[in-house]
């Protein structure tokens, strides 16, 4: 094998001193068919070997072996380069064959007739080779999509260059796609179709035409000057049927240099006998086979030499990625097939090189091709230099950006280790390690498939042991070191996930699992955590059967074989894990981490087995009481958390043992009420000690835990944390864990009660009385608005904010008999939350050292700031405050765009739906405010770019259907106009004037008639002397000049046929001034809830009845009332047109008629002449093909840090 130096470093040893054409300016070369007439209708037996071909196949750079022949050091007569046919005439019978459109028509339906016209193109064929290669010819001048034909003349009198440059000029399709990449039905069967066509048109004539000197010389000398073509559709589709043609050529001489071995050896074994017993005529018959086959063999190479040097070298770089995609797979194809003539160094660099293509489809095919080499182990040893040379190339191309190639990347590395002797080597495997937490899921199956083979190859070098039970256990240890060493992540569940599918039986064995957790000396304290939480992810996998947030690729409906496997899986962990559970609760019981994790898998049992069996039942109260144990125990907030969601999972009314678990819960809730009121007079005193505001404080925890799952009310807290709160608040002795737990108390009191209030259908003292308190309460938490301590202040704002959409008017639209608990927040109330979102939410004054503590901090704070920001917005879109208080959450959608630009631009959004008008005010509004600081403070010109700015982006939420915002956009700069040109004392010289700069951000998306009606109103609130002022000059400019992005479609710039037109539905309100419409009332579900408190699911709220505003139809310019106005139906998405690059010269031809009826062939050559003479690749040197893109960093990100149980999102708007 050579050198890695002498074969991958260039080009250089490829020789193209008959280079057909550069990469984009492929030159038409002429090829010559073979002068000879056809005396008869069958095909020489022996034909000679065509000389055309022998011109352009030399050994030297080609990958296929030539015999060297004696007989081609003299000239032939087929050597010429003109073609003549023969004379004689074709009958009427003969002309009565299979036409090109039959062929075509038969391809277009599939693969099931191929054969058949096959042959009847072969019988057509044998009866007049001219004509039947010309019925050929037009078949694949139509496959092309060229609707030219070339005729008979044509084809006796024209070279194939003169032949391909008249039907370039007759290509003149009104669309850009020809058959080959032609979506919809019709063609979709085209391309597998066109391949089948070629195979088996080869495989047919295998052992007669295709050495008859004749078809495939001249199929293949067509093909070639194809696919030096300009037109894309020409040098596809050649280029596709001349890879095909490639790999049937090869399975042909592979089986004739079988065939040849075979007669061979027959031959020696006839020449080793002695002369008595040798028979003279097999002898000479064996003789005479082998030199035919070797004549067969040497043919063969040269007809794959002119497709390889004449088709493959120039088009494995083509400028369009399909191309050469083709090229790459068909190569894969050859050096797996041929491995003697291509698994060489020579064929395998253009993998290598074709590795660092730009466009994904190209590399996924190289990746591809390469697994057909790998997994073949016989081929492991010709591959070794390759491996060595583009293994670090492969290794990076995990982080590809293209999930698909990664994932073929890492199979591919797999293969790679499974093949070779020595693994790849720690450092290489860490590339792939990280790829396990990937958040796509098909990446991170290849990657835990590739961790999964290493841990079972550690496993098998250290143990000799064939038990099942001591293997598992050797796993689990080997998979917590990595868990534990890997500090790419923490989730349990996405390295669960990851190997679920190759590793699911060792996942599954609960039995190890719980052995090694159980054993007082076996794991050390860090190794226990991880193994409990691998535990748990892998029962949550088992059970659900679903993926982790983030991998889930859409809703799957699980088959009936995997609805079995889960409920299997379900049953053997609730019959495994409901004796042993309480036995692991009871050893870890004084660890909080652990304890939550335990606490989290009764919540994967078929709790329905508790109460099944008579002998489980001890076992669910021992599952009760331990719960009871540990809430006493515990105050952590984790711990609480899921003490509360199992409780209210088993206090629920579908399980039978529910009055039960309601009973032990009710003892629990007792016993903490009890010991909180026997503090509660010293801490309203100021006596009590710092144990008893801990004690108290605790309790307090506990109760809030147990009322976020349970309903409280009948406890009666509410006045005893009331009265807490206020002591407190008025003493100013700010305990923090005491008074965040009275808040919490208090509010699940209110919330509980809303929901008995809606159930149960209480007095009209009971809501007057339950009204009340929500006023008390609301009073308490303002008050806690203003404090300094944080923790307090956050709470108290969080759970206005339910409080205040829980008791709104939307929450009882549906319940007119609970209006009387609806509660608005006050005005001192409305500016209090204001402040609060600019004080704390829109700040930027928290410093925290970014390491690993510090940036964990800084991602919860961030998750808070949402949270809140959250409960605000649902303020606004719920009618709770108006609509002009989203002001202080849209002005802050640029300066803040990455930590809160998701909920900020749903929220734009979501306020369009419900009252466009006052939306598009609002959002005008907005940069009223920022221009009027900006005035007042400092007048500087850096704020006034960041008020554009924010105009521009704001301007692009009004969508492209510019209909549909039509009168949003008109409301919204009438408003700026007024704004504009008020005047605040009498003499004052319009000092707003400059915010018509910001208002012309909006211009892009107005109506022609629009400007013009908006031009007119500029002109009548403008004072005269104004109108030559600059800022008022760029708006009335804005006003009459369209933006590119919106031309009318009458508009030059592309041209008719390729045009794409946008058509809008006909309405009253797309010409003229605007009508008068009726609206219709945005219907929005009730939000989930900003605090702790485990949601419970309420009515949808009730339809409002639309109400119809009349308005002026005679004038736009009107003042546009606010209106409710929504519209189902879908935007469309934005269209950019785009131009094809026209070629800076075109070749003349010599009448000017001819160039000016062939213009639209400037629309088929995509090759601009310019670029293609800056970009032209030297065969002297390795390629660049183009920039790589996951060099520029991967796209592939890890699941969130953030702990939560879904996206902020999701909980904003349903």
């Amino acid at each position: 094998m050579e050198t890695g130096s002498s074969t991958f470093g260039s080009l250089e040893e490829l020789d193209l001193s008959s280079e057909f054409g550069s990469n984009h300016e492929p030159q038409t070369k002429a090829r010559k068919r073979n002068k000879q007439s056809l005396p008869a209708p069958q095909p020489p037996k022996r034909p000679r070997r065509n000389a055309a071909l022998r011109a352009t196949s030399s050994t030297s750079s080609s990958p296929i072996p030539v015999p060297p022949d004696p007989s081609q050091q003299q000239p032939s007569p087929s050597q010429g380069t003109s073609r003549k046919l023969s004379s004689r005439r074709v009958t009427s019978e003969e002309s009565q064959g299979i036409s090109a459109k039959d062929i075509y028509d038969a391809v277009c339906s599939g693969k099931s007739a191929m054969v058949t016209v096959v042959e009847e193109w072969l019988c057509s064929y044998k009866q007049s080779r001219e004509e039947g290669l010309l019925v050929l010819i037009n078949f694949i001048v139509q496959s092309c999509g060229c609707k030219g034909v070339v005729s008979r003349e044509m084809y006796e009198s024209m070279e194939n260059a003169e032949i391909i440059s008249k039907l370039t000029k007759e290509f003149n399709e009104d669309s850009v796609n020809y058959p080959v990449i032609t979506p919809g039905p019709q063609f979709k069967r085209f391309k597998a179709g066109l391949c089948e066509f070629v195979r088996v048109l080869v495989h047919s004539c295998r052992n007669s035409l295709v050495y008859d000197e004749f078809l495939f010389p001249s199929l293949v000398a067509l093909l070639t000057g194809l696919s030096d073509s300009q037109v894309r559709a020409f040098r596809h589709t050649s280029t596709l049927l001349a890879m095909k043609l490639m790999t049937g050529l090869v399975d042909v001489a592979v089986a004739a240099s079988v065939q040849l071995q075979t007669t061979q050896r027959r031959c020696d074994i006839e020449n080793s006998k002695s002369p008595h017993d040798q028979d003279s005529g097999r002898l000479e018959d064996l003789k005479t086979a082998i030199r035919e086959l070797q004549e067969n063999r040497e043919e063969l190479s040269f007809m794959m030499n002119a497709i390889f040097r004449g088709v493959f070298v120039h088009r494995y770089r083509d400028r369009l990625a399909d191309i050469r995609a083709t090229c790459i797979e068909e190569l894969g194809l050859w050096l797996k097939t041929d491995p003697d003539n291509f698994l060489n160094d020579r064929c395998l660099k253009y993998l290598g090189w074709t590795l660092h293509d730009k466009q994904s489809p190209v590399r996924l095919q190289c990746v591809r091709a390469l697994q057909g080499l790998y997994q073949e182990k016989e081929f492991i040893g010709r591959l070794e230099l390759f491996t060595n040379r583009f293994k670090e190339r492969i290794l990076s191309m995990v982080l590809d950006k293209d999930p698909d190639v990664a994932v073929e990347v890492v199979n591919l590395l797999l293969m790679i280790q499974h093949s070779t002797e020595d693994d790849l080597m720690e450092e290489e495997s860490g590339h792939i390690y990280p790829l396990v937490y990937a958040l796509h899921r098909g990446l991170a199956s290849a990657a835990g498939a590739f961790l999964c083979h290493k841990l079972k190859r550690v496993i098998t070098t250290q143990s000799q042991d064939d038990n099942d039970k001591s293997n598992n256990a050797a796993f689990f240890q080997i998979l917590i070191s990595f868990y534990i060493q890997s500090e790419f992540h923490e989730h349990g569940a996405y390295l669960v996930d990851s190997l679920w599918s190759v590793a699911g039986s060792e996942l599954r064995d609960w039995d190890t699992m719980t052995a090694l957790l159980l054993q007082d000396s076996g794991l050390m304290y860090e190794e226990e955590g991880a193994l409990l939480e691998i535990m748990i992810c892998a029962i949550r996998q088992a059970a659900e059967a679903t993926p982790p947030a983030g991998r889930s690729q859409g809703k799957k409906i699980l088959s009936m074989k995997l609805k079995k496997i889960q409920e299997q899986d379900r049953t053997r962990i609730t019959t495994h894990f409901i004796p042993v559970l309480p036995q692991l609760l009871s050893k870890y019981s004084a660890d909080a981490e652990k304890t939550s994790l335990l606490l989290r898998a009764p919540l994967y049992f078929d709790l329905d087995m508790y109460s099944s069996t008579q002998w489980l039942e001890k076992h669910l109260d021992l599952l009760l009481s331990q719960i009871c144990t540990i809430m006493k125990k515990h105050t952590d907030a984790a711990v609480l958390q899921a003490c509360a969601l199992l409780v209210s999972t088993l206090c629920s009314e579908s399980h039978t043992f529910s009055s039960r678990a309601h009973l032990v819960f009710s003892q629990l809730m007792d016993e903490l009420t009890e010991c909180f009121n026997s503090y509660l007079s010293d801490l309203l005193q100021g006596a009590a000690d710092e144990d008893g505001v801990y004690n108290a404080a605790s309790a307090l925890k506990r109760i809030a835990a147990l009322c976020s799952a349970k309903d409280p009310t009948r406890w009666e807290l509410f006045d005893s944390c009331m009265e807490l709160l206020k002591n407190r608040i008025e003493s100013l002795d700010f305990d923090t864990e005491l008074l965040v737990a009275a808040l919490k108390c208090a509010a699940f009191h209110l919330m509980w009660a809303k929901l008995n209030a809606v159930n149960l259908n209480p007095a009209e003292g009971n809501l007057k009385h339950l009204r009340k308190e929500v006023r008390a309460f609301c009073r308490i938490c303002q008050s806690c608005l203003s404090l300094d301590q944080t923790e307090i202040r956050d709470q108290a704002f969080e759970l206005l904010c339910d409080l205040l959409l829980l008791y709104g008017a939307v929450s009882v639209r549906g319940e007119p008999v609970l209006r009387e608990l609806v509660h608005l927040p006050s005005d001192s109330l409305r500016a209090e939350l204001a402040s609060f979102l600019l004080d704390y939410v829109f700040n930027d004054s928290e410093n925290i050292e970014l390491d690993d503590e510090g940036l964990e901090k800084k991602v919860a704070l961030l998750q808070k700031k949402r949270n809140q920001l959250g409960g605000y917005c649902k303020l606004v879109l719920y009618g709770v405050l108006d609509l002009s208080a989203a002001t202080n959450v849209f002005k802050h959608y640029n300066k803040y765009f990455i930590d809160f630009g998701d909920i900020i631009k749903e929220t734009v959004s979501k306020s369009k739906l419900i009252n466009p008008i006052q939306s598009a005010k609002t959002v005008c509004l907005s940069l009223q405010q920022l221009f009027s600081e900006m005035l007042t403070e400092s007048h500087d010109q850096r704020d006034f770019t960041e008020i554009r700015d924010l105009a521009r982006k704001l301007a692009l939420s009004f969508g492209v259907d510019l209909h549909r915002s039509r009168k949003q956009l008109v409301a919204l700069h009438v408003d700026g106009i007024h704004f504009a040109f008020r005047v605040l004392q009498e003499g004052e010289e319009c000092p707003n004037v400059a915010f018509l700069e910001i208002l012309s951000e909006f211009s892009f998306k107005l109506l022609p008639q629009d400007r013009a009606q908006l031009a007119q109103f500029l002109k009548s609130e403008c004072p005269s002397a104004a109108l030559s002022w600059p800022s008022v000059e760029l708006y009335r400019r804005s006003l009459e000049s369209r933006n590119s992005k919106y031309k009318d479609p009458d508009e030059g710039g592309t041209p008719v046929t390729k045009r794409k037109r946008i058509t809008a539905q006909a309405s009253s309100t797309s010409r003229g001034s605007l009508l008068e419409s009726s609206s219709i009332q945005s219907h929005l579900h009730t939000p989930a809830l900003t605090s702790t408190v485990l949601k419970q699911r309420t009515k949808r709220p009730g339809a409002k009845k639309p109400t119809a505003l009349v308005s002026d139809s005679g004038s736009i310019l009107t003042e546009l009332e606010s209106e409710d106005e929504f519209s189902y139906g879908s935007n469309m998405r934005k269209v950019k047109p785009t131009k094809r690059g026209k070629a800076s010269s075109v070749q003349t031809s010599t009448h000017q008629e001819d160039l000016n009826s062939h213009l639209s062939l400037l629309s088929l050559i995509e090759d601009d002449v310019s670029k293609r003479a800056g970009s032209d690749i030297s065969e002297e040197e390795e390629p660049e093909i183009e920039d790589y893109e996951s060099d520029r960093g991967s796209e592939f990100t890890l699941p969130s840090t953030r702990h939560t149980s879904a996206s902020i999102l999701d909980e904003l708007f349903d």
